[in-house]
């Protein structure tokens, strides 16, 4: 088969001047500290939407641009991540919004591995919360730069001095203000923007569906009372200035430091400031690691690597769209690229951008831009893909399971439909499904991080593939792989059992850990390692 190469004709010049332009982040948090609302409210500043989908009181409240499954609008959750490309002073922000729930914290690892930089949202009235904590070691791990955002200053919440310091302490980096609010947590009527030296008055539109308005003043020209809130947001900036120095660039890009704003995402209050930040100093792509432990330069011809698969956004024709991340060269609509998985070619002919459930064809993309590929039904997660110069990106590592559950089909006559569906949730990566000789494919056990990816597998099953399930609730929570060769391992066991992945790998359930040390005494010749674990931290596990 022929391959073109277009890409190859480039000049070098123009992929570093594209790759220059992107901005290519992610938003995490805590569920419900507003990440949904932040993601429509940075859409709507840089027009990318004409109105904001989140409006004051739940009663008119519509669901936002990034959270189109059933159950997301159901619940005003994010369970499933949206790729938007946005542009701002002529830069391209591509913004990978993330689950908001903790039960979908392995969507939200391989969002992590396809950025290059995090955006950290805090409820300004909870502070740093578990999820938020967690999600932060793993953007530490890959060493990303994080801008702090301390959203919802509209609503009563922590002291802003306070927040700066537990910042510092849960990071161990150095909190910078580059916004700091004017009044209390909930009241929210001023901001300083640090970065421009201004003080701005803000006043919301149509309850926060369109821009805020934004009126400089000047506080000595302010009656005293009102002079008096903002000289003292000045001087509390003053005194975190002295304290944690100036914006660093250097010190943000390699994570040492981080610039920190106050906002309040429904009202649209100091989301100017930050889309400003992430235009003139997020950074760019840079030359990414390969499985070999080289770099991928930028201008080398094309490749990328898929981070999430999802099938559903449009229920009328059931398609596939894989989501790549452009490492480096550009991608061209129709050219042919291989997957070393397979060594097969694959052809890019449908590509689009994606908006929430909206989408384009897209042409042309850059390093730093994510593609949609439409109807990738051979594409996996981690699947690495190439265009004339070979490479092979590491693999984005599964989450350990911590629940199962026996899946079975309430009609047994849609049994075909019953194993497409179950084999799409596998492919897609919305539980992990594994199967046994004594269990048979009548009944795989469905592995997830947590339980509310069963409740969307049940929905799913129901809603696409009209093949409602039932799931028996299994008592198990710890999972290990079996090292292949290792033993000769009966699939039951006493306190658990054997269990193989699609791809082979077998996997062993246990009750807790105690039965994992019963399990080690009575097979001492077995080698288990950790789900997600690199191979050279394969360990005997031992009580």
């Amino acid at each position: 088969m022929t391959m073109t190469t277009s890409s190859n004709a480039v000049d070098g010049r123009e992929i570093s001047r594209q790759a220059g332009r992107r901005r290519t982040f992610a938003v995490i948090s805590h569920p419900d500290a507003g990440k949904s609302t932040l993601t429509e409210a940075l859409a709507l500043y840089s027009k990318a939407i004409k109105d904001a989908g989140v409006t004051h009181g739940k009663s008119t409240r519509h669901g936002t641009v990034s959270d189109w499954m059933g159950m997301e609008r159901e619940r005003g959750i994010s369970i499933s991540s949206a790729a938007l490309q946005l542009e701002h002073q002529a830069k391209v922000l591509n913004l990978v919004d993330t689950p908001g729930h903790a039960d979908f914290s392995e969507d939200t690892y391989r969002v992590l591995a396809a950025v290059d930089c995090a955006v950290m949202l805090i409820d300004a009235g909870k502070g740093f919360e578990p999820q938020t904590v967690k999600l932060l070691e793993v953007c530490q791990q890959r060493n990303l730069p994080i801008i702090t955002v301390i959203n919802k200053w509209d609503r009563p919440g922590l002291d802003a001095l306070d927040l700066i310091d537990q910042i510092g302490e849960r990071t161990r980096m150095t909190p910078v203000p580059l916004s700091w609010p004017v009044g209390i947590a909930g009241h929210f009527s001023g901001l300083i923007d640090l970065r421009a030296r201004r003080s701005l008055r803000l006043e919301s539109v149509d309850g926060g569906a369109k821009p805020a308005v934004e009126i400089e003043v000047d506080p000595g020209n302010l009656e005293e009372l009102e002079a008096a809130k903002w000289e003292a947001a000045l001087e509390e900036a003053a005194l975190v200035g002295s304290a944690n120095g100036q914006f660093n660039a250097a010190a943000f890009a390699d994570a040492q430091q981080t610039p920190v704003f106050f906002t309040a995402a429904s009202r649209n209050f100091g989301i100017r400031q930050l889309l400003d930040m992430l235009a003139e100093a997020g950074p760019p792509p840079t030359p990414r690691l390969t499985a070999d432990a080289s770099r991928r330069g930028l201008e080398a011809g094309f490749s990328g690597f898929v981070f999430k698969v999802q099938a559903g956004q449009d229920t009328a024709h059931r398609d596939h769209i894989a989501y790549v991340r452009v490492c480096s060269g550009m991608f061209e609509r129709g050219m042919i690229v291989i997957n070393p998985r397979t060594g097969r070619p694959f052809a890019t002919k449908y590509a689009h951008r994606v908006l929430g459930q909206g989408r384009e064809v897209l042409d042309v993309a850059w390093p730093g831009d994510v593609v949609g590929l439409v109807n990738a039904h051979s594409l996996r997660v981690g699947d690495s893909l190439y265009q004339d110069d070979p490479v092979t990106f590491p693999d984005i590592p599964h989450f350990s399971p911590e629940h199962f559950a026996a899946a079975r089909a309430n009609d047994p006559g849609r049994y075909k439909q019953f194993r497409r569906g179950i084999d799409q949730l596998d492919h897609e990566g919305v539980v992990q499904v594994l199967r046994s000789d004594v269990r048979g494919d009548q009944s795989p056990v469905l592995a997830a991080v947590g339980p509310l990816q069963f409740e969307v597998a049940e929905q799913r099953m129901r809603t696409e593939f009209n093949a409602p399930i039932s799931l028996d609730h299994l008592p198990y929570s710890v999972a290990r792989r079996v090292v292949e060769g290792t033993a000769d391992i009966p699939d039951n066991f006493r306190g658990g059992e054997l269990l193989r992945r699609p791809d082979g790998e077998a996997i062993a359930l246990f009750g807790d850990r105690w039965k994992l040390g019963h399990f080690a005494e009575a097979f001492p010749q077995a080698v288990l390692q950790t789900i997600g674990a690199e191979p050279s931290s394969v360990v005997r596990e031992r009580n």
